[in-house]
């Protein structure tokens, strides 16, 4: 297959502009080392910007190479029907900003997980930064994923270079610049893609070796089978619930001028969100439409059938003219690079904040944390690389991303936003039947067999057809109130001695001297129920 060198330039030519705006974000910070600088661009976040910077945190290179992949589908669980990331995502945003945004922006916190170390003490709080990393590493992965798939198309079979070449671009200057680099890059982002595809799908539609895709609904419609409804149901609801808890998204919220601001950019974001994936699904349902031994493309080479994350790119190339090819690769190659900044500085943040600042080092100074979460973005990014160039669909990443979020930290983040008497016990012993039920599951992406086999469990297909992943999340969610309230009661009312509250999160609590002194986050549960206007970790610098 010959390289195609007017792809190549398109690549090139974005990269260099994603890179240009990146570094020049990255002079509004100053060289400040504060922290709600570089991780929240000093909340200073406005309206459209932060639209903008919502939108194209989620259409990234997973969602739109994703999307029109599992259209694409020819069997399984895939086709439009299944396709439910385009409008679950979009629903989770509006949940969001409904039921979360307005409340964390104005307790004015700094990162996702600072209400669990405020309410469960500093170890609960890393203890939960596992799940939330999972999700963000997965995320980089799947954006990372589908730049691979488009590269391999464009430069052969040079695709590890090339995620590799990627990912440190965007590590460079997201290293250098935080969320102002993000941001800004962001912006480019959603215009390339918008530009790019829809500039892409008229050509590819019209073109002689594709079938009008009204004819050929049955490719890429799909169908939902009356033993697969609870499959569906399991996995929109996955990705509607689990959408919710990640910091990509309350970093956004957080770094908005205003609790109203953060409602509307959630708002407006997840319409932003339906329309931004319309050209994917054209695309998926374009490449299921046709007549690939009609084209230039080599199949003893490239068989979309059997390399199926490959379809956005393939159909790009291989149905548009040359100038028009230019423009959508190079779009979308600069998006999917500048996509994987937000998911490396939101894990970077937490990790810093909320674990090596709160659980190791309280007393560290600006200055060490900020080098400590630029070591953290190189190494979030190193991981990240690795695991994209491990997995091969980028739907399957894109999707199992939402998974460990939806089953552990949605019921977290749900109790200890609007249920008052949850406490440690209750969070741990969700958190811990949380991931028995959904690992004793099963998972076919990490080769986990099934231990524990659920109603209408297929035994040829060895698949799950009960929705097992919601009623883990139900189970850790109910657990969390079963044990705490009681707890909580037993507790203040005496029946329970105060020397037996171990994790001291409700009566036992420790003084604000001991605060001090230890630099233990948990006083500060006790702080702010004193004071409500407390609304951040102890243990930040004066």
């Amino acid at each position: 297959m010959a390289i195609n060198w007017g792809g190549v330039a398109g690549i090139i030519v974005f990269y260099l502009l994603i890179l240009a705006v990146g570094l020049w974000a990255s002079r509004k910070n100053k060289g400040s080392s504060d922290q709600e600088q570089v991780v929240l661009a000093g909340r200073n976040i406005g309206a459209v910007v932060g639209i903008f910077t919502m939108t194209a945190t989620w259409v990234g290179g997973g969602y739109i190479n994703g999307t029109a992949e599992n259209v694409f589908l020819p069997e399984g669980n895939s086709g439009l029907v299944w396709t439910q990331a385009v409008w679950g995502y979009s629903t989770s945003l509006v949940l969001g900003g409904l039921f979360f945004a307005k409340i964390m922006r104005s307790k004015g916190y700094i990162t996702m997980l600072d209400p669990f170390q405020l309410k469960y003490g500093s170890r609960m709080g890393g203890l939960l930064f596992i799940p939330a990393l999972t999700g963000e590493l997965f995320w980089t992965a799947a954006i990372l994923n589908a730049l691979g798939s488009t590269i391999s198309v464009v430069l052969e079979l040079d695709r590890t270079l090339s995620v590799i070449v990627s990912a440190c671009i965007a590590m460079f200057y997201t290293f250098f610049g935080g969320l102002y680099s993000v941001v800004y890059t962001d912006i480019i982002q959603l215009i390339c893609i918008f530009v790019g595809l829809w500039i892409c799908v008229p050509f590819a539609m019209t073109n002689e070796a594709v079938e009008p895709i009204g004819s050929t609904s049955e490719e890429w419609l799909g169908t939902i089978e009356s033993d697969q409804v609870g499959l569906w149901l399991d996995s929109a609801l996955l990705l509607v619930c689990g959408g919710i808890p990640w910091q990509v998204y309350f970093q956004r919220v957080l770094s908005s001028k205003t609790p109203r601001t953060a409602q509307i950019l959630s708002f407006v974001a997840g319409i932003g969100c339906i329309i931004m994936g319309i050209p994917s699904v054209l695309i998926g349902a374009i490449g299921a439409s046709t007549s690939w031994d009609n084209t230039t493309l080599d199949l003893e080479k490239i068989d979309p059938y059997s390399q199926t994350s490959l379809i956005l790119p393939l159909v790009i190339q291989y149905l548009t003219p040359p100038v028009i090819s230019f423009i959508g690769l190079g779009a979308v190659s600069a998006a999917v690079m500048s996509s994987a900044d937000s998911s490396i500085l939101s894990s970077s943040s937490m990790f810093t904040h909320n674990v090596y600042k709160q659980v190791f080092r309280p007393k560290a100074g600006k200055l060490e944390l900020l080098w400590v979460m630029r070591a953290c973005i190189v190494v979030a990014g190193v991981i990240a690389t690795a695991l994209s160039l491990s997995i091969n669909s980028v739907y399957q990443l894109f999707v199992f991303c939402s998974d460990f979020v939806y089953v552990v930290l949605f019921p977290q983040l749900l109790c200890v936003i609007y249920f008052s008497k949850c406490n440690t016990y209750g969070s741990l012993l969700a958190y811990i039947v949380a991931l028995i039920l959904r690992f004793g599951g099963g998972d076919s992406l990490l080769g986990i067999p099934a231990l524990i086999k659920y109603p209408y469990y297929d035994e040829e297909e060895e698949v799950q057809l009960f929705p097992y992943k919601t009623l883990s999340m139900l189970s850790s969610l109910l657990t969390i109130l079963v044990v705490s309230y009681p707890l909580d009661y037993l507790f203040k009312k005496g029946t329970i001695p105060k020397r037996y509250d171990f994790f001291r999160c409700v009566v036992n609590l420790p003084s604000a001297k001991d605060q001090v002194d230890s630099g233990d986050d948990e006083a500060n549960v006790e702080m702010e129920k004193r004071d409500p206007k407390v609304s951040s970790p102890a243990g930040e610098d004066e």
